[in-house]
This record gives structure tokens, sequence and C-alpha cells, in this order.
């Protein structure tokens, strides 16, 4: 089970998320910690173990070019992962993902990391452009989610 300090927490007066019937259903997930209420940047916001896995390089003209949307994405579906979990279930239960960029030329990077959150049989997907996102510029991507959890392993 999740820290309950993990999970996605809303940044206004929303549910992070709620159970209808066998279905989970979450807000939109950005890479902002709520608890220290800064936004995720590059590789320096995220865990070392993350920051490996991600594959950075150490070089500062590649580093500053992929790491803020490595991060991010690596941040908004670790989140995910937690608050699945907080709901009882896990990443497989995750039927539907909606993405939504502020820059398509993003969705390689975010791919290359939703890959090692979705290791078998990935959820069905949707990927929009939006103009802008809340509360700033430097949110890259929301990315919103649907499980399915039969209700016996729900925590709610």
């Amino acid at each position: 089970m999740s820290d309950p300090d993990d999970i996605a927490r809303p940044l206004a007066r929303y549910s992070a998320w709620r159970r209808a019937g066998d279905f989970v259903f979450l807000s939109g997930v950005i890479a902002v910690d709520p608890v220290r209420a800064t936004i995720v940047r590059g590789y320096a916001d995220i865990p070392p173990e993350a920051r490996r896995l991600l594959g950075e390089t150490g070089e500062f003209s590649t580093d500053i070019r992929e790491g803020p949307i490595l991060a991010q994405s690596w941040y908004v579906l670790d989140r995910i992962r937690a608050t699945v979990e907080a709901a009882g279930g896990r990443m497989s239960d995750v039927i539907k993902l909606v993405q939504y960029f502020r820059n398509l030329d993003h969705f390689p990077h975010y791919s290359r990391v939703r890959k090692h959150f979705f290791p078998g049989e990935p959820p069905c997907s949707t990927v929009v452009q939006v103009s802008a996102m809340l509360p700033s510029d430097d949110i890259l991507i929301e990315v919103e989610a649907t499980a399915h959890l039969p209700h016996d392993r729900g925590a709610h």
C-alpha cells in the first residue's frame, strides 16, 4: 500500500479520486507537490532512482531539454500509481488514460516513461494538446485515469 502522502492531492476543492461501483475515477494529475507547493521542473525534483531509470545524462544541454517532460511524466504517473494503490488497486487495474500535453512533441518522452508503469498490456489512451493548464505554463502534462476495481478490493 502506498504512503498516504504520495497520492494525488487536489489543488482546489475537488476529489482526487472517486469510486463509482467497480470503477475508480481519478481527477487530472499534474506535476505539483502540494505538500511543498512546488512544481516539478526537472530531474532535481524527483528521486535519484527515478532519475537513473529515466536516463539522466549529466549533460546540461540534454537534461535541460528532456528533463522537464521526463520528470513531470514520472511524477504524474507515480502519483497515479500511489492513488490507485490507496484505493485498493494496482496499475494493471488502470483501463483508461487521458493525457493532456502543452506540446505534442513531448509525447514520445512521456511514452517512454509510461512503459515503466505499464509493462504489460497498456490502458486505452487518449492524447490531446491543450493551450494551457493550471496553475502555470510550467505544467507540461496532465493525466487522468480510470481504474476497474471490483468493489470487494477497494478501500472505499
